[in-house]
C-alpha cells in the first residue's frame, strides 16, 4: 500500500469543505467559550446550561434531514444553504437575554449545523477513490478540532477587547465570507470545469462498483434493517459525548475545578484540539500501515477505531491528579485518541453504503452519536454538583471500548472487500 499523494483538485476541494467544517465547529464553540462570562452576565445556572447545550444537541440529531436534503438536492447548494442559516443564527445568538433565547437559538443552530458531517462524507465518497478516503475524511475532520481549536483565543479577544456578544457576530460573519467562496470554487466532479481527464479517471477507477448509487433517493428503513449501518451507529452513540464533553464542557470544568480565570482557558483550553487534529492524521495513517501489512480495509479501520479506543482509557485519571498541567495534557490525549478512532469510524460510511445513501447515512449515525452526547450532557449538569466531573470522564475510557466491541461485532464486510 502505496500512501496517496497529497495533489490535484481533489484535495483542494476537500481543504474548501474542511474550512467549513472550521467554521462550523468555531461558531458552535463560541458559546462553551464564552460560558463563564455569558452565564454570569445572564446569570444562568450551570443546569440551566446543560438545557441549552441539549436544545443544541436535541435538533442536531436531525442530521438525517440534511443528509436527505444533500443527497436530494446536491452538496454544493444544499451545503451553502445550511451554511448561511448556521452563520445568520450564530449572529443572533448576542441578542439572547436569557436562557429560554439560547436555548432556542441553539437548536436552531443545531439543525442547521448538523449538515456538516454529512457534507463531508459526501464530498468525500464523490471525489476520492477508497484507497484515499481514509486521509481525505481524516484531513476533514481536522475541520472540526482546529475550529474547536481556534475559538479559546478568538472568542476571549472578543469579550476583552469588546464583550461576549461580538463573539458571535464575528464567528458568524465569517461564515459567511466561506459561503461566497464555496459557491465560487466547489461543484460535483462531473461538473467540474477545472478536473482533469486524468484525475477524473483516477477518481472513478478507484470507486468501488458494488457502491455506485442507481440515481434513486435512499430509504431510510432500507438503511435501518441494514446490520451495517447499526455496527457504525451504536459505536458513535457510545464515543461521541467524549467529543461533546471536550468541546462544551472542558472550559467550565476548568473554570469550576482548576480555578482557571479567562486568559488561562485561551492558553490551554485549546490544546486538546490541537491534539486532536493530530489525531485526525493519525487514524487514517495506522489504516494504511495495516493495509500495507495485508490487513484488509474494514479491518484496518477497525483496528484503528481499537486503538483509539484504548489510548481514551487516559482520560479516567483527569479527575483524581492535583496537577491542572497534567489534567490538561490528559483531556489533550483524549482529544488525540477520540479522533483517532471518530474519523476511522464516521469514513466507514463511505466504505459500506451506496454513493446515493452516504449522506442519509452519515446524517442517521451522527443522529445517534448526538443522542449520546446529549444523554451524557444532560446528566453532567443534573448531576455535576452532587458527584463531581470524575465519574464522567472515567465513564468515556469505558463507553470507548464497548464502542470497540460492538464495531468489530455488528460490521459486516462486503464481499467485494473480502476479495481486495
Amino acid at each position: 500500500m502505496v500512501v496517496p499523494k497529497i495533489k490535484g483538485l481533489r484535495w483542494w476541494m476537500i481543504s474548501l469543505i474542511m474550512l467549513g467544517a472550521v467554521i462550523n465547529y468555531l461558531t458552535r464553540s463560541t458559546l462553551a467559550v464564552s460560558a463563564p462570562t455569558l452565564l454570569t452576565d445572564l446569570h444562568i445556572t450551570t443546569q440551566e446550561y446543560s438545557y441549552i447545550t441539549a436544545a443544541f444537541q436535541g435538533a442536531i440529531m436531525l442530521q438525517p434531514l440534511c443528509g436527505y436534503v444533500l443527497d436530494v438536492i446536491g452538496l454544493k447548494y444544499g451545503f451553502a444553504i445550511f451554511a448561511t442559516a448556521w452563520s445568520l443564527i450564530c449572529m443572533a445568538h448576542g441578542m439572547a437575554t436569557s436562557w429560554q433565547a439560547l436555548a432556542m437559538l441553539r437548536g436552531m443552530l443545531g439543525l442547521a449545523e448538523g449538515s456538516a458531517n454529512p457534507a463531508g462524507m459526501k464530498a468525500v465518497s464523490e471525489w476520492f477513490p477508497a484507497r484515499e478516503r481514509g486521509l481525505a475524511g481524516g484531513i476533514f475532520n481536522i475541520g472540526a478540532s482546529f475550529g474547536s481549536m481556534l475559538a479559546p483565543p478568538l472568542v476571549v479577544w472578543a469579550i476583552l477587547h469588546y464583550n461576549w456578544q461580538s463573539a458571535f457576530v464575528i464567528t458568524g460573519a465569517l461564515g459567511l465570507v466561506w459561503v461566497a467562496a464555496w459557491l465560487l470554487l466547489y461543484d460535483a466532479p462531473a461538473r467540474h470545469r477545472r478536473l482533469s481527464d486524468a484525475e477524473a479517471r483516477h477518481i472513478a477507477a478507484g470507486q468501488e462498483q458494488h457502491l455506485q448509487g442507481d440515481g434513486t433517493r435512499p430509504s431510510i428503513l432500507s438503511i435501518l434493517r441494514m446490520r451495517n449501518f447499526w455496527g457504525i451507529a451504536l459505536p458513535r452513540f457510545l464515543a461521541d459525548p467524549a467529543w461533546g464533553t471536550l468541546a462544551f464542557w472542558v472550559p467550565l470544568y476548568l473554570t469550576q475545578v482548576r480555578h482557571f480565570d479567562l486568559v488561562q482557558i485561551a492558553m490551554f483550553a485549546w490544546l486538546p484540539f490541537l491534539a486532536a487534529d493530530l489525531g485526525c492524521l493519525f487514524g487514517p495513517m495506522v489504516v494504511l500501515a495495516l493495509q500495507k501489512r495485508g490487513v484488509r480495509l474494514i479491518n484496518a479501520r477497525r483496528g484503528a477505531f481499537t486503538l483509539g479506543a484504548c489510548m481514551m482509557m487516559g482520560v479516567a485519571f483527569v479527575g483524581f491528579v492535583d496537577s491542572p498541567y497534567t489534567a490538561i495534557a490528559l483531556l489533550s490525549l483524549a482529544g488525540f485518541a477520540h479522533q483517532t478512532l471518530s474519523v476511522t469510524v464516521i469514513t466507514m460510511a463511505s466504505d459500506l453504503f451506496r454513493r446515493n445513501e452516504v449522506a442519509t447515512v452519515a446524517g442517521m449515525c451522527g443522529t445517534f452519536g448526538n443522542l449520546g452526547l446529549l444523554i451524557f450532557s444532560l446528566l453532567i449538569g443534573g448531576l455535576m454538583a452532587r458527584v463531581g466531573y470524575t465519574p464522567f470522564f472515567v465513564s468515556l475510557a469505558v463507553l470507548d471500548l464497548l464502542a470497540a466491541a460492538l464495531l468489530w461485532s455488528l460490521v459486516r464486510e462486503p464481499q467485494a472487500l473480502k476479495s481486495t
